[in-house]
């Protein structure tokens, strides 16, 4: 991956990264809807995988090509069953951040420091490739594909939405893809970046509470331990893959309607001491979208992974 020559905020700001705004307006307004500004910048992300290159803000043309090619090729699916790995011949002292930033604002920062590949966990949909990125939704998926390859990448991974379109059940199940290093080219507000990365990314999807609570009461008891078995299993595939830099956050905390505080915990008790996981991982980021460092998502976190 090589560059030739070199209140919300608004996630897409900065015309010079996307022409496409003027393109899209509300009826007599002029003003482009968020939707319609989204799905134009997911149209534009497509043109550049399928490309293989972009045009920078400052002119540079950049080429992702080679890095996409790898990225799909490498694409794997996990699971449900365990996954085996080996313990490391030596455990560390995991860094833990809690912080208010975007998955790709945390997933920039460590790829751009320290040594080994970082891998950022999206916070998938079981059932479509992506979830609404195409039709503009605004969830974390929907952002790490806007911003990168992933898209074209988890494609590569089709029985991964086979398993959980064929079985009903809102727990869906322990799969995980791994796709790594992925081209990221966009920063969190949707701007082209002038010198791209390369980041992992661990696809799973949490449990739907949300679901489970109005269909299936009776076993709304089940969540905590989908929740500690999933995770367990999203930290083996990065351990099996090699990267020892994660990305997390309030996984399923949105419209899956998960407790901040049974995903916090489940990464707890694979994560710190006495945990399968303990000194496994260099640098753990759980990043939660909310400047608010008293917010109750934020709160749930920062509680358990104190700085």
């Amino acid at each position: 991956m090589t560059a030739a020559g070199g209140g919300r905020r608004n996630p897409i700001a900065g015309r010079t990264a996307c022409p496409y705004l003027d393109r899209y307006e509300r009826p007599d307004t002029g003003v482009p809807t968020m939707s319609a500004r989204l799905r134009g910048m997911a149209q534009e992300t497509e043109r550049i995988v399928a490309a293989g290159a972009y045009r920078a803000p400052g002119g540079r043309l950049v080429e992702i090509g080679a890095a996409v090619r790898r990225a799909r090729a490498g694409t794997r699916l996990y699971g449900p069953d365990p996954v085996a790995v080996e313990a490391p011949s030596s455990k560390v002292r995991t860094v833990f951040e809690v912080t208010g930033e975007g998955s790709l604002t945390a997933g920039q920062r460590l790829a751009q420091t320290g040594e080994g590949p970082t891998a950022v966990l999206n916070f998938a949909s079981a059932r479509n490739p992506g979830g609404g990125y195409l039709n503009g939704a605004q969830a974390q998926e929907e952002a790490l594909c806007r911003g990168s390859a992933l898209y074209t990448c988890v494609r590569e991974a089709p029985d991964f939405y086979a398993a959980h379109r064929a079985e009903p059940s809102p727990f869906y199940s322990d799969r995980v893809v791994l796709s790594p290093g992925v081209p990221v080219f966009r920063d969190d507000r949707g701007t082209l970046l002038d010198v791209p990365y390369e980041a992992g990314f661990l696809t799973a999807a949490a449990p739907n509470a949300g679901v489970i609570a109005r269909q299936r009461p009776a076993e709304t008891g089940r969540v905590a331990a989908a929740l500690a078995t999933r995770a367990e299993r999203v930290l083996e595939v990065a351990a099996a893959g090699g990267h020892r830099r994660l990305v997390l956050g309030a996984w399923g905390c949105g419209v899956f309607r998960n407790e901040p505080a049974e995903v916090a915990g489940a990464f707890a008790a694979a994560l710190l001491d006495g945990g399968r996981f303990s000194g496994w991982f260099d640098h753990i980021v759980f990043a939660v979208l909310d400047r608010r460092a008293d917010s109750p998502t934020r709160a749930a976190f920062s509680a358990i992974f104190p700085a």
